[in-house]
């Protein structure tokens, strides 16, 4: 083996290792220099790109997402994440499964090709980050989830409540949470969506904190009630990176003034301990748009505090 490839973490590292404190300019561009592999023997979560943008209304682009906010993570890559306490790439095994590739055209196809993508990684009792792709790729992923944990409580950050009603098999990044809730997938009484800015008078029965009374609460009272709501129910994180107000995420194709700031929404995260996450994703990230890659360093920055969230709460159920 040459000298180059054994500090190359991403073709030589072992999962559960650690941040990597290699250089943020070359080699081989994995999800925060965790390695490649599609083995998931004792791997606790793989992340997975899902470049998907099939179902946008307004600007495309979101299929190079997953590529932009691995790149961008590699800047990020050379400590834990402050202020943890616990490093996730120490306290997981974590590997970048790559992506699920889109073989079948587009459509339901995909979507259907998407959860069994998931599934197959679930069904080997490893959980998933998912970079996006556009927001409907967090349909099939909760179909999954839903197929191996049951009912689930959603925490959607966003600036859309995503719940317009959705006619026949309909592919459209506005509609999934009114179908996961008309399908039984998720439970509306039991989760809650931050950041809204935009209308849509039917709630379907979530809760909603908008952008407006984010601004007017402190991060610990929203944690609060995002507890309060999903109590001990199979929780499930999606975070639409327009939930930042563009002047933190212009690189996504439905950007909407008036958002959370970056500090904001890590701040609520950050104190989301102790609930049951048994998923995750970040979507809409669209490099097109961006500028300075920050929509995308934004993107792998809530990324790896969802997997340190992730880490916090599987460590507290072991105890």
């Amino acid at each position: 083996m040459s000298m180059g490839n054994s500090w190359d973490n991403a073709i030589t590292g072992q999962p559960g290792t650690g941040a990597v404190n290699s250089h943020s300019f070359g080699g081989a561009v994995s999800f925060f220099r965790t390695p490649f592999g599609r083995d998931l023997t004792g791997i606790d979560v793989a992340v997975m790109g899902v470049p998907f943008d099939v179902a946008t209304t307004n600007r495309s682009g979101a299929r190079l997402g997953p590529r932009a906010i691995r790149n961008a993570s590699l800047s990020l890559a050379w400590e834990r994440p402050w202020p943890w306490k616990t490093d996730p790439l120490a306290a997981l095994r974590v590997v970048d499964y790559g992506d699920c590739e889109n073989r079948q055209g587009g459509g339901l196809a995909s979507i259907k090709h998407m959860q069994s993508c998931i599934s197959e990684i679930l069904d080997q009792g490893t959980a998933t980050l998912l970079l996006g792709g556009d927001h409907f790729i967090s349909y099939p992923s909760l179909v999954a989830h839903h197929k191996k944990h049951g009912p689930i409580a959603l925490i959607h950050f966003d600036a859309h409540t995503d719940t317009w009603p959705s006619s026949g098999e309909g592919v459209n990044h506005g509609t999934m949470f009114y179908k996961a809730a008309k399908e039984g997938i998720v439970l509306p009484e039991h989760s809650i969506q931050i950041g809204i800015r935009t209308t849509n008078d039917d709630t379907l029965g979530y809760d909603i904190v908008y952008a407006p009374q984010v601004q007017d609460m402190t991060a610990a009272a929203i944690a609060q009630r995002i507890k309060d709501r999903v109590g001990n129910h199979p929780a499930y994180i999606t975070f639409d990176i327009d939930c930042l107000d563009p002047a933190f995420a212009p690189g996504t194709g439905t950007p909407v003034p008036g958002g959370l700031s970056s500090l904001q929404a890590l701040s609520i995260i950050r104190q989301l301990q102790g609930i049951n996450l048994v998923g995750m994703d970040v979507v809409e990230v669209a490099p097109a748009y961006d500028h300075a890659e920050m929509t995308a360093l934004a993107g792998a920055q809530i990324a790896i505090e969802l997997l340190a969230l992730y880490a916090d709460c599987k460590a507290a159920d072991n105890k």
